[in-house]
């Protein structure tokens, strides 16, 4: 039996319809019309998550995990605020995430009822749309619901994905479960843009010409590599391409590209005349500003959703298409002009930035990370990564796709994403996280659907660490308690209250028996080996 509330019943046909079917459930009152419709609906796979905060991560990493728009359902007043970093997230990677609040009749906002807010527009620019769906009484406002519900839906994917907000009014009474099936609602279908082919031709035969081309790839989501891999592959052979693990999935490591920047430095020979930008954030830094001191003769940007973003401050063009569209284009021209010393050039700086890292170090961060990826060498495993250093060390080991919230770079939601990915991952799932990121969302773990896919590698040095790099601050009395939020913590009272399998290795202790513990043992819940640094 289904809710008696018109909205809810069209909402969740429309969901079921269009793809709509993995939901994240927060509890509450007011929604829990619309937890019942979803749980009470074959077609529908819900995941309970207590904490909103932690919850709207749980859904970014289902989607990621899905590749599927999943939603995500909280009930009224500040509920749906507690998403918004989720959301931001979602935005800058382009993650259809369907959020869902309910909310109190129109008359009732502002009005000191409780869990009161103007909920419609509360995520302000981060989601593509936000909506509030009307409580039908007649044909013609039924309609209305219809048509908001399908172009909310169809937003999710179109001109690009992002996060759609809607919001439902629900009046009292809320738990009249009286209706024996689900209506059958119109669906509207869109047929996508595609890119036109006579420019992006265009674009490739220019690039093909040029004697310094070089091919630049962000972040971009495992779908899209799968698209573009072949193209990638042959395009190596003909220009320098430079990419992280954020966005290529090729099996082995590739080279850092901050210490590829650092070796190029010395060689003003080897600046691009001609560069194409494709995906997302490139977290290397170092790289990012030497390609900034570049002069190209022609910078390209490609967008799948027409916004400016000039990552490299030199962009004379911006080309909208899906990545594999542009790559696809340019493996068409099968002659190239490149300089052959200028791509040796780059080849052997590549090689020998990807062999400096193979050896053993005596950084305890660094080498937990090496080694992880050793013991993991062949499998299945997926691997997410928090933002600071952990994204960084892992860069220069990584064999691997490797999942990271690079949109905003917050350190919020890295586990929760992880976790959320691993309930719907056939294959494990890894964490690799500093102290403080793994303290902020410890929540993550307070779950009772996470599973022995689930593995955390704590690297604990008691501090942000990260800004220890800031010379200028060593001296101020504000550094260790103020920006680097020194303490005293430890992960296993976290562990013990949540079922979480713990292991800790302290500084004297073997760091590759703790690795292989992680790794190799068999345990019906979620493990955390945290390495005291």
């Amino acid at each position: 039996m289904y809710s008696d509330k018109i909205n809810i019943n069209i909402l969740t046909s429309l969901m079921v319809a269009h793809g709509v079917t993995t939901v994240v459930i927060c509890p509450g009152s007011r929604n829990a019309p619309l937890a019942h419709n979803f749980a009470s609906c074959p077609d529908m796979y819900c995941v309970a998550a207590t904490d909103e905060r932690s919850a709207g991560f749980y859904a970014l990493g289902l989607a990621l995990a899905s590749e599927h728009p999943v939603a995500v359902c909280v009930t009224s007043g500040s509920a749906l605020l507690n998403l918004a970093p989720a959301v931001a997230e979602a935005y800058y990677r382009e993650v259809p995430l369907l959020v869902i609040s309910a909310d109190r009749p129109l008359a009732m906002i502002n009005q000191l009822q409780g869990q009161t807010l103007p909920q419609v527009g509360a995520l302000g620019a981060m989601v593509k749309a936000s909506m509030q769906l009307p409580e039908p009484h007649d044909d013609l406002e039924r309609w209305h619901c219809n048509r908001m519900v399908n172009e909310a839906l169809l937003t999710l994917r179109s001109h690009g994905c992002s996060p759609v907000h809607v919001n439902v009014p629900i009046s009292e009474p809320l738990y009249n479960f009286t209706i024996d099936s689900l209506p059958v609602e119109r669906k509207i279908c869109l047929t996508p843009m595609v890119a036109d082919s006579e420019n992006l031709a265009a674009v490739a035969a220019d690039f093909a010409s040029a004697a310094k081309p070089m091919l630049v790839l962000g972040q971009m989501a495992r779908s899209q590599w799968r698209k573009a891999a072949e193209a990638v592959a042959l395009l190596r052979q003909k220009v320098v391409v430079l990419a992280e693990k954020l966005s290529d999935d090729t099996d082995g490591p590739l080279p850092s590209l901050d210490l590829l920047a650092n070796r190029a430095k010395t060689h003003i020979d080897l600046f691009p005349d001609f560069i194409i930008y494709i995906g997302g954030n490139l977290v290397a830094k170092n790289m990012r500003q030497w390609l900034q001191q570049a002069k190209p003769r022609r910078s390209v940007v490609v967008t799948s959703t027409g916004a400016v973003t000039d990552v490299l401050m030199n962009a004379t063009d911006m080309v909208e298409a899906q990545p594999h569209e542009m790559l696809q284009a340019l493996t068409a021209n099968r002659s190239y002009s490149a300089s052959e010393s200028w791509l040796h050039q780059w080849q052997a700086l590549q090689s020998e930035v990807v062999a400096e890292v193979q050896v053993a170090t005596h950084d305890r961060q660094n080498e937990a990370i090496r080694l992880f990826f050793q013991a993991i060498k062949g499998t299945s495993m997926n691997v997410h990564v928090a933002n600071s250093l952990s994204v960084r060390m892992a860069l220069k080991y990584a064999d691997r796709y490797l999942y990271v919230n690079r949109g905003v770079n917050g350190i919020e939601g890295s586990l929760s994403t992880a976790a959320g990915h691993s309930v719907m991952s056939p294959c494990p799932v890894a964490c690799i996280i500093g102290d403080l990121s793994f303290f902020y969302d410890a929540n993550a773990l307070w779950n009772e659907q996470l599973c022995g896919n689930f593995r955390v590698l704590l690297l604990n040095n008691q501090r942000g660490e990260i800004f220890s790099k800031f010379k200028p601050l060593a001296d101020s009395p504000a550094r260790d308690t103020y920006v680097m939020a020194k303490h005293h913590a430890t992960a296993e009272g976290v562990c013990l209250q949540n079922c979480v399998e713990y292991r800790q290795v302290k500084p004297v202790d073997d760091l590759a028996a703790g690795i292989q513990w992680l790794v190799e043992e068999r345990c019906p819940r979620p493990m955390l080996l945290e390495v005291l640094l």
